[in-house]
C-alpha cells in the first residue's frame, strides 16, 4: 500500500489531537470575594432630658345672674300673657307684670314656685281648686294653686273684673298706670301703704308701659319718675353687707329690698347692684 504524505501528516495531527483530548487538564478556580464596605451609624448626641408636657389649669367662670336679671327674665316669659290679659279684660299689662314681679318676686317666691300664684291671690269662699297654705298676714292662709301660671294670670284678671269694689279702675283709661296703681291699694287689694309707689318704680324702671302702648297701638315715648315716688338709688354690695344692714342704713325694710329686686332668699353676693328706695319704711 502505498502511504502519501498527504495521509501521512492526516494521521500524524489526528493521534495528536486524540491525545491532547484524553489527558486531563486541572483548573483551578479562584472566587473573588465582593469587598463590603459596612457603614456603622455614630450615635447621636444625648442632651438632657426636657420635659415638653404642659399642664393645662382648666378655669371655670360661673356666671352668677344679678338680681336684676331675675326681674329682666320674669317680664321677658310673662309680658305676652300680661299682654293678652289686657287685650281681653282691659287691665294694663304694665300694672299686670308689675304686680307679677312684685307678688311673686320675680317668680322666685314660694307661691309661685310651688303653686304657680303669681299674684298672691288668697282662697277667699267659693274657691274649689287647689290650696296652699303661706305664711302672710296671719300664719298658714289659705293661697289659691294653679296647674300653670298662666291660669294664674287669667285667675288675677278675672278676680279685678268680677269684684264690685275694682270696678272704678275699669274707668280710667288702660295706659294710665299710675291711676291704676293708686286704685288698687284704695280699693284694699294691698295692705302695704307704699304699694302704689312700689308699682309705679317698677313700671318706670322697667320700661313697662311700653307693653300698654303695643296693645293699644299708639306711639310709644318713656315717661320720666313721676316727682311723688320716691328717690331710688343703686347700691352696690361690699363685703360684709347683709340685707338688714343694707336696709337699715337706707331707711327701709328687708321685704321691700328683696321684692323690689327679686330675691327670694337672703343671700346676696359682693359686687351685685340693688335699687334701694329711700324713705320706703312702711
Amino acid at each position: 500500500m502505498k502511504i502519501t504524505f498527504k495521509t501521512l501528516f492526516i494521521l500524524v495531527f489526528t493521534a495528536a489531537l486524540l491525545v491532547s483530548c484524553g489527558s486531563k487538564k486541572k483548573v483551578t478556580t479562584t472566587k473573588r470575594r465582593a469587598k463590603t464596605t459596612k457603614t456603622v451609624p455614630e450615635k447621636p448626641e444625648v442632651s438632657d432630658p426636657v420635659s415638653t408636657t404642659e399642664t393645662e389649669d382648666k378655669v371655670t367662670k360661673t356666671i352668677t345672674p344679678s338680681y336684676k336679671d331675675d326681674v329682666a327674665a320674669y317680664i321677658d316669659l310673662f309680658a305676652a300673657d300680661a299682654m293678652k290679659e289686657m287685650q281681653l279684660y282691659k287691665i294694663p299689662a304694665s300694672i299686670t307684670l308689675a304686680q307679677g314681679i312684685l307678688e311673686s318676686g320675680s317668680g322666685k317666691g314660694r307661691l309661685a314656685v310651688e303653686a304657680n300664684n303669681h299674684f298672691g291671690v288668697k282662697c277667699h269662699t267659693g274657691w274649689n281648686g287647689g290650696k296652699i297654705y303661706h305664711d302672710d298676714d296671719a300664719s298658714q292662709e289659705c293661697f289659691r294653686k294653679y296647674k300653670d301660671a298662666s291660669y294664674s294670670y287669667r285667675d288675677h284678671s278675672l278676680f279685678l273684673t268680677e269684684r264690685s269694689r275694682y270696678q272704678n279702675l275699669f274707668r280710667l283709661k288702660s295706659d294710665d298706670y299710675r291711676g291704676w296703681a293708686r286704685g288698687l291699694k284704695d280699693a284694699g287689694y294691698a295692705t302695704d301703704r307704699k304699694y302704689p309707689d312700689k308699682l309705679i318704680s317698677l313700671i318706670e324702671r322697667y320700661d313697662l308701659a311700653k307693653y300698654d302702648a303695643q296693645v293699644l297701638g299708639k306711639a310709644y315715648a318713656r315717661k320720666s319718675v313721676e316727682s311723688g315716688t320716691p328717690a331710688s338709688l343703686e347700691y352696690i354690695i361690699i363685703k360684709g353687707d347683709t340685707l338688714y344692714q343694707i336696709a337699715r342704713k337706707h331707711n327701709t325694710t328687708v321685704d321691700h329690698i328683696k321684692r323690689l329686686n327679686g330675691i327670694s332668699g337672703d343671700s346676696i353676693s359682693i359686687g351685685d347692684k340693688l335699687m334701694i328706695e329711700r324713705d320706703s319704711k312702711n
